[in-house]
């Protein structure tokens, strides 16, 4: 994908190719994880939003801009923490994905990355899945099935990030 500002003066449209390559490592990574805990089938709405979840934490949690695939285990503990259930995600998204917009306007550069990212956002926060109520106070009634139990819809990434959280236990 060519960007504006990037082609040449000379006329021979010597524009660069700008690739996303920190949003799909991020993905790899996120994928990598979920598959290796075997939670969900790959097929289901529900291992993608555990995929975009994680995704988003895998990007938005590299401050130096260089995901190494030498530092994926170091980063294990941070992502885990950024992920837990009393932490306020969602919010941490939301003032990340700002500082990186911020710094892509002030830059004037293209930001295929966030666009990716922005994109899975916005997926995460607008696809609602009907998902076992986790909220639903035990003892409230007989003991039934999982599958049986009491269900809601709910955001995306509420239901992704618990399972991105423990496909990361898992590895």
């Amino acid at each position: 994908m060519l960007h504006r500002g990037q082609e040449s003066t000379d006329g021979t449209g010597g524009g660069a190719l700008t690739v996303p390559v920190a949003w799909f490592y991020a993905e790899y990574i996120a994928d990598e994880l979920l598959r290796t805990g075997d939670l969900m089938p790959p097929t289901s709405f529900e291992f993608r939003a555990g995929r975009d979840a994680l995704a988003l934490t895998v990007f938005l949690s590299d401050t130096d801009g260089e995901l190494s695939g030498i530092r994926v285990v170091s980063q294990l503990e941070t992502w885990l923490s950024l992920t837990a259930y009393d932490q306020p995600w969602q919010d941490w998204v939301r003032e990340r994905m700002a500082q990186l917009a911020g710094a892509a306007i002030a830059s004037g550069s293209p930001a295929p990355d966030l666009d990716l990212a922005a994109k899975a956002w916005r997926w995460l926060q607008e696809t609602e899945l009907l998902a076992p109520d986790l909220d639903a106070v035990p003892g409230g009634g007989p003991v039934v099935a999982e599958e049986d139990g009491p269900k809601v819809w709910t955001p995306a990434w509420r239901l992704g990030l618990p399972l991105g959280h423990l496909a990361i236990h898992l590895f």
